[in-house]
């Protein structure tokens, strides 16, 4: 059976036209959390039971893999350390890291073109010293 618009009010779906319609155009943003909202939500989930951990979910939005993945993290000590250097800088600490990480690479390699540049330096020295001998023979032998 094929459905109006006029037939689909109070049913879930889209319907043309209308305020209450949402951007077609408008990009879903990914939620962020906060180091001390994912603790105290693991919290939470840890000491519930299984039906107030459900009844955790639904009200927050959350899946078991949060739930997860936060205990792992924090666990590891992760997510504790996460929440230091957070508190410190706030997002300055993000780009702080980024280009610590892209100096370390760049570091490593600046050290093999060096490397490399020393072989190759060693290896013309080495094929100047066998052409000179060979040119010094050759004119020996004529």
């Amino acid at each position: 059976m094929t459905m109006t618009p006029s037939d689909m009010n109070g049913q879930d779906g889209p319907v043309a036209g209308g305020r209450g319609e949402p951007d077609p155009g408008a990009k879903a943003q990914r939620r962020t959390f906060t180091v001390d909202y994912k603790l105290s939500v693991v919290e939470e989930y840890d000491a519930g039971t299984p039906e107030s951990r459900g009844a955790l979910l639904r009200r927050e939005n959350l899946h078991t893999s949060h739930i997860s993945e936060w205990r792992r993290k924090r666990d590891a000590g992760t997510l504790n350390a996460q929440a230091k250097t957070s508190k410190r800088s706030g997002g300055a600490q993000g780009e702080v890291e980024r280009l610590r990480r892209r100096n370390e690479r760049l570091e490593a390699e600046l050290s093999q073109t060096r490397l490399a540049l020393e072989i190759t330096g060693k290896a013309y020295a080495l094929l100047e010293t066998i052409s000179e001998s060979a040119a010094s023979t050759s004119k020996r032998t004529r």
